[in-house]
């Protein structure tokens, strides 16, 4: 998905320049605003897609502004920046309302990444009864899966699973992302349930196709490939 209307509320100015760089390359827009205050009179003024909001700002906290935005009725989605990494610092800010919340340093690449993934979500376009991408389907009411118009056979969560992976086609998904939205997990339970069920669901959508399905990128996540 591309042509984004974002906007950035962060006071790093080279931070902000290099996700407006590549932004400029997938079609999207970067509005930045420099600070707190700044950032809150814009989001409550203009039509945004998606927000990226620093959570450390010299004025206005980020936990504040995103308080303040949900409290005057502001729903558009929110991805969370933050140095502060730790379980309780992500709990902390998807619980004052942010949708999604990324540690420093990130890649650019998978902040836009992320941003798409929250606009197809806010969208309603996961609320379709059934869901293409390359050569799968996902048939959300009946939850049922298929390839080449193969049934596959999925456990509940597989299917759950799967069925993230296809809402997001294309796009990396971290474990703290799979842990959150498959499992409803705010925390990483340190135990190697995501890989287990990753490794499951891969040899039953490869299974008797010459093309792989799940691509592992290492030390970011897992992607679905078109299967094509």
């Amino acid at each position: 998905m591309s042509g984004l209307n974002i906007l950035y509320i962060e006071d790093d100015a080279r931070a902000a320049s290099r996700v407006q760089e590549l932004a400029l390359q997938t079609g999207d827009t970067v509005t930045w605003a420099a600070t707190g205050n700044a950032g809150l009179m814009r989001a409550g003024t203009e039509c945004f897609d998606v927000i990226i909001l620093d959570r450390m700002l010299p004025d206005l906290d980020g936990l504040t502004i995103l308080s303040r935005l949900r409290e005057s009725g502001v729903g558009t989605p929110v991805l969370m920046l933050s140095a502060l990494g730790r379980t309780s610092d992500r709990a902390e800010g998807l619980d004052a309302g942010a949708d999604d919340y990324l540690a420093k340093p990130f890649e650019a690449e998978e902040l836009l990444a992320r941003l798409r993934a929250l606009h197809r979500r806010a969208s309603g376009r996961t609320h379709s009864a059934v869901i293409l991408y390359g050569a799968f389907e996902c048939h959300v009411k009946a939850r049922t899966a298929f390839r080449n118009n193969r049934h596959l056979s999925l456990s509940p969560k597989e299917f759950d699973l799967f069925r993230y992976f296809m809402e997001n086609g294309g796009e990396v998904l971290t474990r703290e992302m799979l842990l959150r939205d498959v499992w409803k997990m705010d925390f990483d339970p340190q135990t190697n349930v995501v890989d287990v069920n990753i490794g499951r669901l891969r040899r039953k959508l490869e299974e008797g196709f010459d093309r792989p399905a799940l691509e592992t990128i290492w030390g970011s996540g897992y992607r679905l490939l078109d299967g094509q």
